[in-house]
Order: structure tokens, then sequence, then C-alpha cells
């Protein structure tokens, strides 16, 4: 069965269709709130919560806002976001290198190797120190821009600048 088809029997809330897509994704999807959280049972936690979230909320999904499996994605980062955010989690900020996260695909198989995935590493590595800076606290750590601004002893202007000439860098990789 084709993933447009298994979708809309997901939005209709065919159980199996659920089962089939948590079997496709979970493990992805744990993989990327882990690489936030930095805590395997807090990311199981987080996950399965994410899957009971896209249950409920199947109706908002739509393919002409993007892949499914970019909606579930940024759901899940959000989720992930907001624990590291909250209070019990502030006080275990870890540094995180961007070379970990380029690592991640480094040691992919070609067979799990994702379409989300391909080229990301190139996309990553044509980036400026300053960028993969940016974004790793950002996007990957949960940062705001003022956190960013706090740790890096730049003005905040200057992080909300080089973020947006960063994304647009990396879209224009993309484009590429």
């Amino acid at each position: 069965m084709n993933l447009e088809a298994l979708v809309q029997r997901f939005q209709e809330k065919d159980i199996t269709a659920f089962e089939t897509l948590h079997g496709m994704y979970a493990e992805n999807i744990c993989g990327v709130i882990n690489t936030i959280v930095r805590n395997d049972a807090l990311a199981q936690e987080i996950c399965q919560d994410v899957f009971v979230k896209i249950w409920n909320k199947a109706d908002t999904y739509s393919t002409s806002k993007g892949r499914f499996f970019t909606w579930i994605l940024n759901i899940a980062r959000n989720a992930a976001i907001d624990e590291v955010r909250s209070k019990s989690h502030k006080q275990q900020k870890r540094n995180l290198s961007a070379d970990y996260f380029v690592g991640i695909l480094d040691r992919a198989t070609e067979e799990e190797t994702t379409v989300d995935t391909r080229g990301l590493k190139k996309m990553i590595k044509k980036l400026k120190v300053k960028c993969l800076e940016i974004i790793e606290m950002i996007y990957y750590r949960g940062y705001t821009q003022k956190e960013v601004a706090e740790e890096l002893e730049i003005p905040l202007g200057t992080v909300k600048t080089r973020n947006r000439s960063c994304i647009s860098q990396l879209r224009d990789n993309m484009k590429a």
C-alpha cells in the first residue's frame, strides 16, 4: 500500500494504519527526540506522547503543507524542545557538537538513509562555523535566540541576523 493511502486511512482513525505508521517511523522519531533530550527513557516517553498527539490531531495534517514524516518530525522536535526548556530540564543542558549530528549520518547504512537525510551531511558541511554553532544551539539543543546571545556573549540582533542568514544558506544548499 502506498504512503498516501496509508495516511488517508490513518486520518480516518484506522488503528491498523496507525500501527503500520508507528512501525515505520517510531524508531527514527525516538532517535531525533533522544538527540535533543539525551535520555533514552525520556525520549521513549516523549515519542509515545507524540504518537498519541498525532493520532488525536490526524485531521490537521495536509499533504499541501509537506510530507507526513516531516509533519511528525516537527511535532516531535517541538515536544523535545519543550521538555528541554522545562524547568526540570533547564539545569541539565549538555553541549553537543554539530559533528555529533553529522556523525549520525556517517553511521547510517545506505538502507537506513531516508530521503529526509540524503544530502543533509553535505549541506551542513557547507555551512560556516558560525552557522553551525547557531543552528546547533537553536534547533538541536532548544536554546532561544536570547539564550544563544547570552551563551556566546554576542548581541541578540547579531544572533537573529546570523540565524536568518544561516537558514537562507541552507535553503540555497537545498536548491543546489
